[in-house]
């Protein structure tokens, strides 16, 4: 779709929207939203300049790439009975059509305020407000549990899925790309053997966390991104935004990064009467970086095979070993033993291959986000990250790979090259051959993950956590 084209159906589209609307001033991707694109639309009407924002499938696409997703016209109705329902959102001003050509998506009302979680978290503007917002989650999260899918219409809209179908489900998903990832094997065995017990399915988000969240100094205005809810198990909204991937490095403030876990609850409970159990909240948030481990594995895939093959995707797909590493503190904390760098190999002195890479990871992150403002200087940080962990790859890697190799021969008690043993090991943890308490199994993927989270993020807070643990 090229970029005249489009700014001519999303006029044509805006002028259908407003009876007086004059003309489109700018449309302009904002960064970030690997998923789901994000624009911002300045236009005028009435004599007024004004702003809305539009949500569209990655690449413009009609097909839903995920039939098991409600989609994006489904992701707007969800906006609207929630809104109903006193959660705060946008209004919506139009879901997108085949005639629109502009691809699924829908156009609604811009609402200001900070949306990136980190700066939620740093933010002096929002200094005096942070406090607030576990009890303000807690309190919005007992109202969008509280809609009632078979009055509101969205039993026939959503997918309901119980808490083993949902684990079976995502380590099917994580098969299906052919990586072995022993520690993903060694999570969903913990969670099918530790299920709570199922109630009533409710409305679920399903991605309620810090950076879907709106902020102003008087508090949340918008709860974003829709696009994974379903009816299942309340509390897993709960211990989503718990998650440590969604703290930003704040790990003494479980709830986001800005609050505590029974500031939570207690919101949830004045709202809804109801008290969860925190032991409950705690398996949400294993299966939440479990779920989003296979979701960073999941942008790889898409790269590969999807219509979006920006930088970003692949970069993403490198932090699986993060939730990974959450998972080894929550579930097999203990003592970690990392390899040391050794100089990169290189068949060239003139200059190295280490060289290479750090010249064009510089450019990048120097002189191309000099000159570059926007989503362009985003990716520009992005490509340079991603060849900072191909420089860590190269000193740390081939240790790594060495001691990991050592440690299966000793686990399994046979010989093998790492890969077909990693292979063995998934696949006896599949078949329940192996159990969790394997005498050696916990120590060998603690030491797998976290070593390779120093490759793929060694400023990711799980690394000190883990090194936290004495020997």
């Amino acid at each position: 779709m090229n970029t005249l084209g489009f700014e001519e159906n999303l006029t044509r589209v805006l002028s259908s929207c407003f009876d007086d609307f004059d003309a489109l001033h700018a449309v302009d991707r904002l960064s970030g939203g690997a998923s789901q694109e994000t624009y911002k639309i300045k236009f005028s009407k009435g004599g007024k300049v004004c702003t809305a924002a539009m949500r569209r499938a990655a690449g413009g696409v009609y097909e839903n790439p995920d039939p098991a997703r409600p989609g994006l016209a489904v992701e707007a109705r969800l906006m609207q009975i929630a809104r109903q329902a006193g959660v705060p959102e946008p209004a919506i001003y139009r879901v997108l059509t085949l005639e629109d050509n502009l691809g699924a998506g829908f156009i609604m009302e811009w609402l200001d305020g900070e949306a990136l979680g980190s700066r939620i978290l740093r933010s002096p503007e929002l200094e005096a407000i942070r406090p607030s917002l576990a009890r303000e989650c807690g309190q919005i999260l007992a109202r969008i549990h509280g809609i009632d899918p078979v009055e509101s219409g969205l039993k026939k809209l959503l997918s309901t899925m119980t808490t083993e179908a949902f684990i079976q489900k995502m380590w099917e998903q994580y098969q299906g790309y052919e990586t072995p990832q022993p520690m993903i094997d060694y999570i969903a065995r913990w969670l099918l053997a530790h299920i709570p017990p199922e109630g009533e399915a409710r409305l679920v988000h399903n991605d309620f966390r810090n950076g879907n969240l709106m902020v102003t100094p008087g508090g949340i205005n918008a709860v974003l991104d829709w696009e994974v809810a379903q009816l299942g198990d309340p509390v897993r909204d709960i211990g989503w935004i718990c998650t440590n991937s969604w703290r930003f490095g704040r790990t003494d403030m479980r709830v986001g990064g800005f609050g505590h876990l029974d500031d939570l609850l207690d919101g949830y409970e004045a709202e809804s009467g109801i008290r969860i159990d925190p032991e409950h909240v705690h398996f949400w948030e294993v299966f939440g970086s479990f779920w989003w481990a296979v979701g960073c594995l999941k942008m790889a895939d898409h790269w590969r095979n999807g219509p979006d093959r920006t930088v970003e995707r692949p970069a993403v797909a490198r932090r699986s070993s993060e939730c990974q590493a959450d998972c080894v503190n929550l579930l097999i904390p203990g003592p970690v033993e990392l390899v040391e760098e050794a100089d990169p190999l290189s068949s060239l002195d003139t200059p190295r291959v280490d060289e290479l890479l750090t010249s064009v990871r510089d450019f990048l992150r120097e002189d191309m986000r000099a000159a570059t403002h926007g989503r362009d200087n985003f990716m520009a940080l992005v490509a340079s990250n991603s060849l900072d962990i191909v420089l860590r790859e190269l000193s740390l890697s081939p240790q790594a790979l060495q001691a990991e190799a050592d440690r299966l021969r000793r686990l399994l008690g046979c010989e093998g090259e790492v890969m077909a043993l990693r292979w063995k090991l998934a696949q006896a943890l599949r078949d329940g051959d192996l159990t969790l308490d394997h005498p050696g199994l916990a120590a060998h993927l603690r030491n797998t993950v976290i070593n390779q989270l120093a490759i793929d993020q060694p400023r990711y807070s799980a690394l000190a956590t883990a090194l936290s643990f004495e020997n």
